[in-house]
């Protein structure tokens, strides 16, 4: 994913580690908001704050990576673009492409503004009336035609709960088995001043253009921008296959708030509902819940209606239905680091739980100085002030996320940390002393910068469990074969680094192998016989290697950059 100020889930943890902000005012670059401003909320068509969590690049693209013509990629509409390139990222670091690749996979996208059509449609006076447009249905289908996914593949809007409602229903989908594989998420882009100044006529934002979820001075929300997507397969599924298991997805549910006192007023009961349903698809106790993931929009209303209902399932002091015997539960919100990313906010949030996940630990929340007076912890909730462990115990770290849409549109999600059952045991088969990692990319140029980008990850600290086998076999089976293509003899992760540096600089020396692929080569290269060398030959000059041949027991998929793209 992308969010703002984190252009990869690295930097995005170190965000929500520090407890800090990536609010600014809207960019230089997007529109002339200033026309427009009147510091008096309620103002008909005028905006009263221009303050908002933004990415970086949203008009940047490369057709040609994907194979587009320029001119028409100008039509398309940024989130869609945006949602293509992150669902690459995604399956390719994941090792999701090249052998692995296509097959029985949906696809499940949340989006809910269509703001580049409105743009487009300034030129209708002028004649133009096929030009740059917003198709829900395309930011999904774009995705399962280019990558040749096969399962169901369709937009979702619930409004501000669109991503996770996605999630939910492909999860939904996999349980039927309508496919084998599923990617879900969402994406949300700011491309015009009609969205602040159609928020700022419900007076939703936050003048101060902060967020400030659960604290006294919340006034508002601030919109925010986001891309980020999730790779879903059943569990026992993931284990054989080798993939690298960030956690489980225990249960999920929808509904709706049905009528309340305002259209745009959540109803606490059914909020506390649709957890509770959540809690008892997944056949979780509610008092093994360490973290929830709250939607948490930084207003003076939604904030305590919000926290009611989750005392409601959560604080035994709440309710007589309430559980008993819990630990503390802490919650926060992601919106406080990034502003509120509506038609991505849940799949944010769901990333946010996932870092914690990986890192073991629970972010502070951001923006928070004293709480809501409105606000009733009761005995259970917590807001963490400062980054602080979250332990492992005996059972799995257990998390909810919520996420709730204007009109009453609710989704929860309940994760579980993945534990493996047994320690994994070192694959049988091959016990090459050497083996041999391929790379390849579009033209030489990006050949020698991939090779670079590895090199200085391989430099790092690698996740556990990644060695030169692990590198070695997702480089042959799970990536894409481009024209351009190296193919590397070692012995181990440190000789890769250095020789990755050595093919960056233009250098090659024993041991490594170049080629062109031709176009008209489509021999089978038996990968099961034969040295790796004559491999490495065979593949750099074109040949379609059968890599998976020469894995009867594959290792675990390893994580490493993907293929540049010239945006």
């Amino acid at each position: 994913g992308r969010y703002p100020g984190a252009p990869d889930l690295d930097a995005f943890w170190r965000l929500l580690a520090s407890g800090e902000h990536a609010v600014t005012e809207v960019p230089a670059d997007r529109f002339a908001w200033r026309e427009l401003y009147d510091p008096r909320p309620g103002t008909p068509n005028r905006l009263y704050t221009a303050n908002g969590g933004f990415i970086d690049g949203v008009d940047r693209f490369d057709p040609g990576f994907f194979g587009i013509l320029a001119r028409d990629s100008v039509r398309i509409d940024p989130q869609e673009r945006l949602f293509l390139e992150t669902c690459w990222d995604l399956l390719e670091q994941t090792g999701h492409l090249g052998d692995r690749a296509g097959g029985r996979t949906g696809v499940f996208a949340g989006v809910m503004y269509g703001t580049y059509g409105q743009l487009g449609a300034t030129a209708w006076p002028q004649g133009e009336l096929t030009g740059a447009h917003s198709s829900y249905w395309s930011v999904a289908n774009r995705v399962s035609y280019l990558l040749d996914l096969s399962g169901p593949s369709y937009a979702v809007d619930s409004a501000c709960s669109s991503s996770l409602t996605a999630l939910h229903l492909a999860c939904e989908s996999l349980r039927r088995g309508e496919c084998d594989t599923a990617v879900a998420g969402g994406v949300n882009v700011i491309i015009h001043p009609a969205h602040f100044v159609s928020l700022c006529s419900l007076s939703m934002l936050s003048p101060q253009g902060v967020c400030r979820v659960f604290d006294a001075d919340a006034d508002g929300f601030v919109p925010g921008e986001g891309v980020g997507a999730v790779l879903l397969k059943p569990l026992r599924r993931a284990v054989a296959d080798g993939d690298d298991i960030w956690a489980v997805v225990k249960g999920s549910a929808v509904n709706a708030g049905g009528r309340t006192s305002g259209y745009t007023v959540p109803n606490p009961n059914a909020q506390a509902e649709v957890i509770t349903e959540a809690l008892t698809r997944a056949g979780v106790d509610p008092a093994t819940i360490g973290y929830v993931e709250a939607h948490g929009t930084g207003t003076a209303l939604g904030d305590p209606i919000e926290m009611a209902g989750l005392r409601r399932v959560f604080d035994p002091s709440g309710s007589a239905t309430g559980s008993r015997g819990s630990g503390p539960l802490a919650v926060g919100s992601v919106k406080a680091n990034v502003g509120h990313l509506e038609a991505a906010a849940g799949i944010a949030g769901l990333t946010k739980v996932l870092l914690q996940l990986r890192h073991g630990a629970i972010a502070p929340c951001a923006n928070l100085d004293s709480v809501n007076p409105r606000i009733d912890l009761g005995d259970r909730l917590e807001l963490p002030r400062e980054l602080r462990p979250w332990p492992a115990g005996p059972a799995p770290r257990r998390a909810g996320v919520s996420s709730f849409g204007a009109g009453g549109a609710n989704a929860h999600v309940v994760l579980e940390e993945y534990r493996p059952v047994t320690a994994p045991a070192q694959p049988a088969g091959r016990a090459d002393a050497e083996q041999l990692f391929v790379l390849s990319a579009r033209s030489p140029e990006l050949l020698a910068q991939y090779a670079g980008d590895v090199a200085a990850a391989l430099s790092g600290t690698l996740p556990a469990g990644t060695g030169l086998r692990e590198l070695a076999h997702t480089s042959q089976v799970g990536r894409p074969a481009f024209r351009e293509r190296v193919a590397v003899l070692c012995g181990d992760v440190p000789e890769l680094a250095a020789r990755l540096t050595e093919i960056a600089k233009g250098e090659t020396g024993p041991g490594t192998w170049r080629g062109t692929a031709a176009a008209d080569r489509e021999t089978a290269a038996d990968a099961s016989a034969g040295s790796w060398a004559d491999l490495a030959r065979r593949g750099v000059d074109g040949e379609r290697v059968d890599w998976a041949a020469r894995w009867p027991a594959p290792p675990r998929v390893a994580a490493f950059p993907g293929h540049p793209q010239q945006r």
